[in-house]
């Protein structure tokens, strides 16, 4: 599945193949206005809410709108989705970088990727609290920073800075 946005193959960064009928619901939403565009991730999100994939689109569709409110709410449901796969605390103040491997495809590294994406939707919220909180859950469960909270610290320090 392509991200809609990058075109980056997110089983690249998930793993995992989606089901045939996810699949025509993200091309089709690519074709789509972008009303109609998130309602049919949305329809995917909530007719296979295992397939874990359309979270990330979601989040992502509505986060780049500036839709703050529904991005952080498809990320905690994806995450909460995520943690039960990878078998991890759905707290994730709770999880420590033994309870999984946080570096190869699947459940567990995109529950680590959904976690750098609420910190970045945390920042923009202004809720500069939780993104320092989230933003050290990722130094720890990520010291090579491989999934880029990096990014995210930055703009906590410069929104800091204002």
């Amino acid at each position: 599945m392509v991200n809609l946005f990058t075109g980056v193959e997110s089983t690249e960064l998930f793993g995992g193949e989606v089901p045939p009928a996810v699949q025509r619901l993200v091309d089709e939403a690519r074709g789509m206005a972008p009303e109609r565009a998130g309602a049919a991730l949305w329809t995917a999100v909530l007719t296979f809410p295992n397939c874990l994939p359309p979270y990330y689109l979601l989040y992502k569709f509505h986060a780049s709108r500036g839709e703050l409110e529904p991005a952080n709410e498809v990320a905690r449901k994806g995450l909460a989705v995520a943690a039960a796969q990878a078998s991890i605390d759905r707290d994730w103040r709770a999880v420590q970088p033994a309870d999984a491997d946080f570096s190869m495809p699947g459940p567990a590294r995109f529950w680590l990727f959904t976690l750098k994406a609420l910190a970045f939707i945390s920042v923009r919220r202004d809720e500069r609290e939780e993104a320092r909180q989230l933003v050290e859950k990722l130094r720890v469960l990520d010291p090579a920073d491989r999934l880029g909270f990096g990014v995210v610290e930055g703009l906590l320090t410069q929104s800091g800075s204002r």
